[in-house]
């Protein structure tokens, strides 16, 4: 047999605030409820930081009142308010946003819930890598530093070696640097010793990745070339030499034999040689 379940109270469902929101973007809040069969809406109210800034009340003359609140404006809103939009956002716009519904009298039934929301300055660049060089040999040392672009909050930065996540070991702590405007640098420094694991076909990838939470991904690659393309190199040059040498021996070898008497001018002479003696006794 089938349950049936009854609503005896008012009930918050859900509270949308979106966690991250871009500067100058709309952010747009969301507050669901469920009324019991005997409840009738009172009011829904929208805090932030503990202040209101926006109410509605179905009864009142003014059904929906706006309050002055820096960084915070309601630019358009549902009939019943369970959904607000608000004017672009400020750096003030960020904070913890509570929702607050009530049912009617005797009883004003109230129920709420409260989420944050990070208001978030992009970085106007993307990370720079610095400190890298053109060459490495095996066994030299590699220091190569990211720093990212100006935001808030401060950016995440990773390290990848070859498209891998570098070791904890090799990176060190992340140093913030923040600016009279409110914004934050970060760096990241990359320092390891070069393995002949870590040069794939000669090249050694290093990449830094930046992100901030899930609204802000952006990265740098540098590519140098290692020992073993510098190996290659000389492998070449050294066969190049080879055959070099082996062309001018060959050359040499062919002049050599140029030189010699061919066969038919040794017969001549030996012939003349041979008649010489007995004209002369003839004389």
């Amino acid at each position: 047999m089938k349950e049936e379940y009854t609503v005896t109270s008012l009930e918050l469902l859900e509270l949308r605030v979106p966690t991250h929101v871009p500067l100058g973007t709309r952010p747009s809040l969301s507050c669901r409820w469920r009324l019991s069969p005997t409840d009738i809406l009172y009011s829904v109210k929208w805090y932030k930081d503990g202040k209101e800034f926006f109410r509605h009340v179905p009864r009142d003359v003014e059904p929906r009142r706006k309050f002055l609140l820096p960084g915070v404006d309601v630019e358009q809103s549902s009939p019943n308010a369970s959904n607000v939009t608000l004017y672009p956002a400020v750096l003030e716009t960020g904070g913890r946003y509570r929702c607050e519904v009530s049912g009617e009298r005797p009883l004003f039934p109230t129920v709420s819930d409260h989420a944050d929301m990070v208001v978030v300055a992009l970085p106007s660049t993307g990370p720079v890598i610095t400190g890298f060089r053109m060459r490495y040999q095996i066994g030299d040392r590699v220091q190569v530093n990211c720093t990212s672009g100006r935001s808030r909050p401060a950016t995440k930065l990773s390290w990848y070696i070859n498209g891998e996540p570098a070791p904890q070991a090799i990176v060190r702590e992340p140093e913030h640097y923040k600016h009279e405007d409110g914004l934050e640098t970060t760096s990241l420094v990359l320092d390891f010793k070069a393995k002949p694991k870590h040069f794939r076909k000669g090249d050694l990838k290093l990449k830094c990745l930046a992100t901030i939470a899930t609204v802000y991904w952006r990265s740098n690659e540098e590519s140098v070339q290692g020992e073993r393309l510098k190996g290659q190199s000389r492998s070449r040059e050294a066969l190049e030499g080879a055959s070099r040498a082996d062309r001018v021996q060959a050359a040499g070898t062919s002049g050599y034999r140029g030189r010699v008497v061919p066969p038919l001018a040794m017969v001549l002479l030996l012939a003349i040689a041979l008649h010489m003696p007995t004209r002369l006794n003839k004389m």
